[in-house]
């Protein structure tokens, strides 16, 4: 829903009813993630994707049925090899797709989403895409870490999908999980899609200089929210760095103890440190690799990093700290340019996000994209 925000709020506020289309369940090598969305609205228009442009014919016409006679429809498309010209997916994936319609005088709980959404407060949005009963499909619940909105047909349903979307919350992660018609952990039956929204995570650059700059910039594509930080005033101006979302003058590893210390960085947290200056480089990095975050990495010639690796043993870092740092930053991609190195460090990020292994595709076979089957604490799984 994240990627249709801005038209499903405006047709919202303006009290118009739409459909919406989304990914709940993904196969082998489906084109988007579970929670990717396509809006369908009255007079026809059409925001967002589901697919990259395989199924969107249909669940626009989907779209259309549900909007007018209000029945959600939770839709499978795939490809056959004898029927690969049908309506499904070319490059041989699977996906689900719930179609439901958003109507603002039955889902009022919408607006106070997209606030929490526009505010950074996490929040789940949790709907019921399959049961015994039609009239429990498509019935939701909004979760918030301390509160909720909306009513199942039973306390126990209402109280285990509450939970377990807490747990999806809490990690981040969009999914769905299966029950028992009453909400009965181990049972079979019924589904439910926990579509969670976290704030943004962060991408903290260190150093104000050209490639921090680039890496603003591919850090907002990406979707994080950037913070470029520098000791000199200087150089750390907003104007500097337009695609930052603040500028900020400080020492870089007193900032990032600051930062950590009010909770303002997480497991989701990216830190990369382009600076290639002892002064500023050792101190940031004895705390950066002492946190529990996704990515440190350091810009520097091979000379700079076993410098760096040195001073940074000298004042007492473990080898098993050290290992958690990638430096020299960034994938071999023969990157020259401030806007390269970019790339090439946001390839490494998402490389070790997903588990990819920075190959040419080309070179490799077998499926293009892995899935991951998680659990969370009540042995629920889902897949990722």
């Amino acid at each position: 829903m994240r990627d249709v925000l801005d038209e499903l709020e405006r047709r919202y506020r303006a009290g118009e009813t739409v459909a919406l289309g989304t990914v709940v369940s993904t196969f082998r090598s489906a084109p988007r993630e579970a929670g990717a969305s396509m809006l369908v609205a009255g007079d026809g228009s059409v925001t967002g994707s589901v697919s990259g442009g395989c199924v969107e014919g249909a669940v626009y016409e989907l779209g259309q049925e549900v909007i007018g006679d209000g029945n959600a429809v939770l839709q499978r498309y795939g490809v056959s090899d004898d029927d690969a010209f049908a309506v499904g997916l070319t490059c041989g994936g699977i996906i689900d797709v719930f179609v439901e319609r958003i109507d603002p005088a039955e889902f009022t709980a919408l607006g106070d989403v997209i606030d929490s959404i526009h505010t950074g407060e996490p929040v789940a949005v949790a709907t019921v895409t399959e049961h015994p009963d039609p009239a429990v499909v498509g019935r939701r619940m909004v979760v918030w870490p301390d509160r909720a909105a909306g009513e199942l047909p039973s306390t126990r349903m209402t109280d285990a999908i509450t939970d377990d979307a807490r747990g999806l919350l809490d990690v981040g992660r969009s999914g769905t999980l299966h029950y028992g018609p009453d909400g009965q952990r181990r049972g079979e039956g019924m589904s439910v899609f926990v579509n969670a929204f976290q704030p943004r995570p962060r991408l903290l650059v260190f150093g104000a200089i050209d490639f921090a700059a680039a890496m603003a910039t591919l850090g907002s594509f990406l979707g994080y929210r950037v913070t470029v930080c520098d000791a000199r005033g200087v150089f750390a101006t907003p104007a500097r760095f337009p695609a930052a979302d603040e500028v900020v003058v400080d020492w870089p590893h007193r900032y990032l103890a600051a930062e950590h210390e009010a909770g303002r960085v997480d497991q989701r947290t990216v830190i990369a440190v382009l600076t290639h200056d002892p002064k500023f480089d050792v101190p940031l990095l004895e705390v950066a690799l002492r946190m529990d975050v996704a990515y440190v990495g350091a810009m520097g010639s091979r000379r700079t990093h076993d410098d760096r690796l040195a001073r940074l043993r000298e004042i007492g870092m473990t080898e098993d700290e050290l290992a958690e740092l990638s430096s020299p930053i960034g994938l071999d991609l023969g990157a020259r340019t401030p806007e390269e190195t970019a790339v090439s460090i946001g390839a490494e990020i998402i490389a070790l996000r997903w588990g990819g292994r920075g190959q040419r595709l080309a070179d490799r076979q077998g499926p293009i994209h892995t899935h991951e089957e998680l659990s969370h604490p009540t042995g629920e799984k889902y897949w990722a």
